[in-house]
Order: structure tokens, then C-alpha cells, then sequence
């Protein structure tokens, strides 16, 4: 938005018709720049991304970009690669956004991030106020997902930690 203030002057005063023209000329020669400034920047604000819980999205940053900023590290993470490629990797659900800056601290770019549940098969069964969530795809095995019960989930890490400890140690041998 540009703003213009315009004072009248004696040639002004003589001529009119001459002054209005005048003024029309300066307004649009000022916000012409701003018109300009805005095509070339464009709108930082992109479309929304969706990345779904236990899954990771890639994305492209703009040239020029030296500084990213995560809103919530909560919600979602974004790691940034070599080539300007960025690692979205979701944490917990909600929104968030990524804000890429360039090296003066000027905004490039902004990208809403959403997260939402997993897209596989799930089933999630209630006992009482106790929550366990199964991915069924094609049989239903026991799947670590937030907002489980404590216990549930508690047991299912500790499973897979000991899975895990147990196929690293035979990769050892």
C-alpha cells in the first residue's frame, strides 16, 4: 500500500488540469516500484503441506536461502539437505510452518505444514479410557502411535528397542 501526499504549488494554482495530471503521474510513478517489488518477490506464503505422522516429505527451498525456521519442532521437523532440499519429518499432529529466510533476514518464502494422522490401515480399540492402536495391512500388528495408553505404548518401544538392539548385535558378528 503506498501512500501519497501532494502541496499544491503556484504552477499548480495557474494551471489546474496541469496540476491534476501532475499528481496522477506522481502517485503512479511511486507506486509503481511497489507494484513491481511485489511481482518479483511474489506472496512468501505458499500452499499448505501435508505430512502424515511417521512419514517424511520433501521440499525445495528458494534460491538464496541461508536461515530456516520451524515454528513448532513439536509438531514437525525439517532437516535441510545439500541442493536446497529440505527433510519434513512429522512428529506430532497439528500445524506449524517453515519459514525460509535469506541472509539479510528477509522472508523468501512460508510454508504451512499440517500433520495429520497416519494413511495406513488402522484400527484403534478403546478399553475403558485405554487406547491401542493396530496397523492391519493385511494382518493388524500392534503400531506405536501417539495418544496410546501409557502402557501400550511404553511396551510397544520397549519391544521394538529390543528388536532393534537385537538385529544390530547380529549385524555385528
Amino acid at each position: 500500500m503506498t501512500a501519497f501526499v501532494a502541496r499544491r504549488s503556484r504552477l499548480a494554482l495557474l494551471f489546474p488540469a496541469l496540476g491534476c495530471v501532475a499528481i496522477a503521474l506522481a502517485a503512479t510513478a511511486i507506486a509503481t516500484p511497489a507494484r513491481a517489488a511485489e511481482q518479483i518477490l511474489g506472496n512468501p506464503m505458499r500452499e499448505k503441506i501435508t505430512v502424515r505422522l511417521d512419514k517424511a516429505s520433501l521440499l525445495k527451498l528458494p534460491e538464496r536461502t541461508a536461515t530456516l525456521v520451524v515454528g513448532n519442532p513439536l509438531i514437525a521437523d525439517a532437516v535441510v539437505q545439500p541442493g536446497g532440499i529440505v527433510v519434513i519429518t512429522a512428529k506430532s499432529y497439528g500445524m506449524t510452518n517453515i519459514v525460509a529466510l535469506d541472509r539479510a533476514g528477509s522472508t523468501l518464502a512460508e510454508y504451512p505444514i499440517q500433520v495429520t494422522g497416519p494413511s495406513d490401515k488402522t484400527v484403534v480399540v478403546y478399553r475403558g479410557i485405554e487406547r491401542e492402536t493396530y496397523s492391519c495391512a493385511p494382518f493388524c500388528e500392534r503400531r506405536i502411535t501417539l495418544g496410546d495408553s501409557a502402557a501400550y505404548f511404553t511396551a510397544n518401544l520397549t519391544a521394538l528397542g529390543t528388536f532393534s538392539a537385537q538385529a544390530l548385535g547380529e549385524q555385528k558378528k
